[in-house]
């Protein structure tokens, strides 16, 4: 007797984009739903694996009164979430020479002096989908700290979201940026390692061997780097 093959429809739940109901498989990540309900996502999206920050997306849950804020790519989709993707959050850039501007205690104060008004709410922790402490990024770069600010902002994704909840109306990222930069140009110690390849490079030493990289085929290209001998750090 031949079996009979039942075919069973996937779960689904209703999510409302841009207040439009949506029904759409359970299990999907936000960005994936977007793209599910018809939505050609050409800004908000980049990665897709939770490195870039460009999907950042503010949310509701039924009988909830908050309003959460993570990314697309890396949150699932709840029955009855009401959600917007956010292509961008506007904040300003203060122009800076990095040759011109040290790390000195008064540098991100100087250009950045919405800091002194933060009041310590912790509501820009509470939004970071990286789970950074950016209250006390904020403290530090307020007491001119700048490789502490570095450290603590290292893994940041630069998606605004903390940004967009601050009641102070810091523009968290832009910070952190200059403080790596800061710490980059002229705290961090000098990579020699990094100077002697570029040198290498500059001399032409690489140049026989990346023309014959990039004449190979792309499968002899793949099996090369699998078999690669990795550098001990």
């Amino acid at each position: 007797m031949d079996e009979v093959q039942v075919k069973v429809k996937p779960e689904t739940v209703t999510v409302y984009i841009m207040g439009q109901a949506y029904q759409v498989p359970a299990g999907l990540t936000i960005l994936k739903a977007l793209e599910y309900a018809g939505f050609r996502v050409v800004r908000g999206v980049g990665c897709r694996g939770g490195f870039c920050g460009a999907c950042a997306t503010v949310y509701r849950l039924p009988g909830d009164y908050r309003l959460y804020a993570d990314l697309a790519c890396q949150t699932t989709v709840k029955d009855g979430m009401y959600l917007a993707l956010l292509p961008a959050t506007p904040a300003e850039r203060r122009a800076y020479d990095l040759r011109k501007v040290k790390p000195a205690g008064d540098t991100l104060l100087a250009l950045y002096p919405e800091l002194a008004r933060c009041v310590a709410c912790n509501t820009c922790t509470k939004a970071c989908p990286q789970k950074l402490e950016v209250m006390d990024a904020a403290q530090a770069a307020l007491r001119g700290e700048v490789a502490r600010v570095a450290e603590l902002t290292f893994d940041c994704l630069s998606c605004g979201l903390c940004t967009m909840r601050c009641p102070a109306e810091i523009p968290h990222y832009h910070v952190w940026q200059l403080a790596r930069r800061l710490y980059g140009a002229y705290v961090a110690p000098r990579a020699h390692h990094l100077s002697r390849r570029v040198q290498e490079i500059q001399e032409g030493k690489c140049a026989a061997e990346l023309a014959r990289l990039v004449r190979l085929p792309k499968e002899e290209l793949r099996e090369l780097y699998k078999a690669r001998e990795i550098e001990p750090e």
